[in-house]
C-alpha cells in the first residue's frame, strides 16, 4: 500500500473529516508487542479492537485524559495520547488499497496519489501508531488528499483530508 502522511498540526480536524466525510468499513487496534504481564517477550501485538463498522458510527472524542473512540456512542479504546503529535510532526498515514490489472495489490511509494496511470483505490486505511498502539481506521473508497507542506523537500510531502 502506498502512504500519504498528514501533518499532526491537523491531527483531530484530518481525523473528524475522514469520519464525517467517509464511509468507514471497519476498524482495528493492537499492541505493538513487547514485554507482557507474565515477563516474557511477543513481538506480535495483541488485538485490543476489531470491528466492522457496517451499520454502527465509529466517532472519537478527545479531552484532558486523552483520546476515546467510539462505536455507536459507546467507547471501545482509549489513547491517553501521549505521543500524539510530537513525533517530528507527523500525523496518521493515509494508505490506498489499490489493485493491478491481474487482480494483485499494489505496493508503491513516491507516487502522486492522483497519478492517471494508477487505478483508482478501492479502499483507503487511516492509520498511526499511539501510545504504543497500532490504530487502522479502513474506509471505502479513497480519501480525498490535498498537499499542505512538504516534510522533506522533494521527496517527502505533508497532506490534509479533503472533501470528496
Amino acid at each position: 500500500m502506498e502512504q500519504y502522511i498528514t501533518t499532526s498540526e491537523l491531527y483531530l480536524e484530518n481525523l473528524r473529516n475522514c469520519l464525517d466525510w467517509y464511509t468507514a468499513r471497519s476498524i482495528f487496534i493492537r499492541d505493538c508487542g513487547g514485554i507482557r504481564e507474565d515477563g516474557e517477550f511477543h513481538c506480535a501485538g495483541l488485538k485490543k479492537v476489531r470491528e466492522d463498522l457496517e451499520e454502527k458510527k465509529l466517532d472519537f472524542r478527545k479531552n484532558d485524559s486523552g483520546l476515546h473512540i467510539l462505536i455507536d456512542s459507546d467507547e471501545v479504546f482509549h489513547f491517553p495520547f501521549q505521543d500524539v503529535g510530537t513525533r517530528e510532526g507527523k500525523g496518521f498515514s493515509i494508505a490506498y488499497e489499490r489493485i493491478d490489472a491481474d487482480g494483485r495489490m499494489m505496493f508503491i511509494q513516491g507516487k502522486d496519489p492522483y497519478d492517471l496511470n494508477l487505478p483508482e483505490p478501492c479502499g483507503s486505511m487511516a492509520r498511526d501508531i499511539i501510545d504504543d498502539h497500532l490504530i487502522e481506521i479502513s474506509f471505502k473508497g479513497r480519501i480525498n488528499l490535498k498537499f499542505h507542506s512538504w516534510m522533506q523537500k522533494p521527496h517527502f510531502k505533508y497532506w490534509t483530508v479533503e472533501k470528496p
